[in-house]
């Protein structure tokens, strides 16, 4: 009964420390979603009927709580959660490696298909390295692996990986992808934290055969293995360019780049460094224009003694370099940590999350949060998607517009009708520009006298991948307004209802 009674002070509290939040949402957001399949048995357990009806659960959950992107895995570990001639399925999809699902579907095809049709973007999420999971997994039947075994090293870990030192393992990687972009429709290439392998126990990654090779010029191994992951952004950045010039190229760093007691531009913090133990140098990547967008990893508490998400917050917010920024978030470190006063925290508020949020929202070059992972939210674990329903996402968003790849809006919808059945329906101008392509429509309602301010998120309906929307059976006078958005998050000029405002 004690723990009943908890509860629902929790959740007033959380309701009472947010109220009136919805009208400062801004209408421009990026508000992602992981969705992993490493580690996750469902998949394989799952029928194909069953597999689509549990992610079309997730995605519609998602969709409610005010998420407009997911960040789809499909390449694990050297393998394909989708149709692939060049690598085995992953056995995270059907329980053994290199066995297609039967029957047969594509989670790629079917996860693209139902995030545009909500309006929201599909980014594919690779691995470049990792082939293997642990010391008793081996790739499957027809990998590479076996045909060019000079390409892979063994690690302390017990795992498999690509030897990035080698200019084959670049190519085959950049093969992948390339087959990705030309086959489906994504929104993005994403990729994480796992670059070179987390160190294991100080034994040194296997690689001093390539660095004898490829090595000349550097005396520092460090500044060598640097080197290689560079020419694989780099090359991955342009290839993507290069084949599908609205593709964006996302990374997901560790955290903290560089501790300041090991660099004066390093943050206060004390953890493991990602240029040091990963090596990746990822602040150098938006600076030169290879990565078009970066989440860096703030999964911890904001008062953490060695790596704080306020100091880190600060950090990366100063280390953008002209390119999105987005800060991951771990849903359920969130949701158990308790709200601090510093920094504006409300003493009310039982977890962190709305802080968050409004610390977020007032750093200059952040654009919005990615949620590790987007799991708990469908669940509504600790209550986490009913407040950010009805909270800090509960108006629709946006996501801001990649202005360095295209700044050019797409032309206005045509033929906006409402028919008998209550649905609004238009037609988007042909193009031959697939820069200028429509791909999704924001549905606007206003009050009867009321201006016309698409500014406003709390004027937004719906924003959706399809060219018609059933008018919701809300009480009132009011006047719609449809908007056509572009491959990169540019938007029309708003297009109105031209008949006598509609009373519902």
């Amino acid at each position: 009964m004690k723990r009943i009674f908890q509860s629902i002070i929790i959740v007033a509290m959380l309701v009472m420390s947010v109220a009136g939040a919805s009208a400062a949402n801004p209408k421009h957001e990026f508000r992602g979603a992981w969705l992993h399949i490493i580690g996750q048995g469902q998949y394989a357990k799952q029928s194909t009927a069953e597999n689509k009806a549990y992610l079309i659960m997730i995605l519609d959950q998602l969709k409610a709580s005010g998420c407009n992107a997911v960040i789809w895995q499909i390449r694990p570990q050297a393998d394909a959660a989708y149709v692939s001639d060049i690598e085995p399925w992953s056995r995270w999809i059907t329980g053994t490696a290199g066995k297609a699902p039967d029957p047969l579907w594509d989670p790629l095809q079917f996860m693209i298909d139902e995030c545009h049709k909500r309006g929201m973007e599909l980014h594919a999420w690779i691995n470049p390295y990792r082939v293997t999971s642990g010391s008793s997994d081996k790739p499957a039947k027809g990998h590479v692996y076996y045909e060019h075994p000079e390409w892979f090293v063994k690690y302390a870990d017990g795992k498999i990986y690509f030897d990035p030192g080698l200019p084959e393992s670049r190519n085959f990687i950049d093969k992948v992808v390339r087959d990705i972009l030309t086959r489906y429709d994504v929104d993005a290439i994403h990729m994480d934290d796992y670059f070179y392998p987390y160190p294991k126990d100080d034994v040194p990654f296997p690689d001093q055969k390539s660095f004898e090779k490829y090595g000349a010029g550097f005396t520092n191994k460090g500044d060598w293995r640097r080197h290689n992951v560079d020419l694989l952004i780099e090359q991955l950045h342009n290839t993507i360019h290069e084949l599908k010039p609205w593709v964006q190229f996302g990374i997901s760093p560790f955290g903290i780049w560089r501790n300041k007691k090991n660099d004066p531009d390093g943050s206060d913090t004390n953890g493991l460094q990602c240029y040091d133990a990963l090596y990746a140098d990822c602040p150098s990547w938006t600076a030169k224009g290879w990565v078009d967008y970066m989440v860096p990893q703030l999964y911890w508490e904001l008062e953490h003694k060695r790596a704080s998400t306020l100091e880190l917050a600060y950090w990366w917010d100063r280390h953008a370099n002209g390119r999105h920024m987005y800060y991951g978030q771990d849903v359920m470190n969130i949701m158990k940590h308790p709200d601090i006063a510093a920094d504006g925290g409300d003493p009310r508020n039982p977890t962190q999350l709305d802080h968050k949020f409004r610390l977020m929202r007032k750093l200059e070059h952040v654009q919005g949060p990615c949620w590790w992972p987007g799991y708990p939210i469908a669940s509504n674990s600790h209550g986490v998607r009913d407040s950010l329903a009805n909270n800090q996402q509960s108006t629709p968003a946006l996501i801001p517009a990649y202005t360095w790849l295209d700044n050019v809006p797409p032309a206005p919808i045509k033929h906006l009708t409402l028919d008998a059945d209550n649905v609004l329906r238009w037609e988007v101008p042909a193009t031959n520009d697939p820069m200028q392509q429509a791909v999704r429509f924001v549905v606007y309602r206003f009050r009867q006298g009321s201006p016309v301010n698409i500014e406003d998120a709390n004027s937004i309906v719906a924003i959706t991948g399809e060219q018609s929307f059933k008018l919701p059976n809300d009480a009132g006078n009011w006047q719609y307004a449809v908007t056509a958005v572009d491959r990169c998050n540019n938007e029309s000029r708003a297009v109105r209802l031209q008949s006598k405002n509609i009373q519902q």
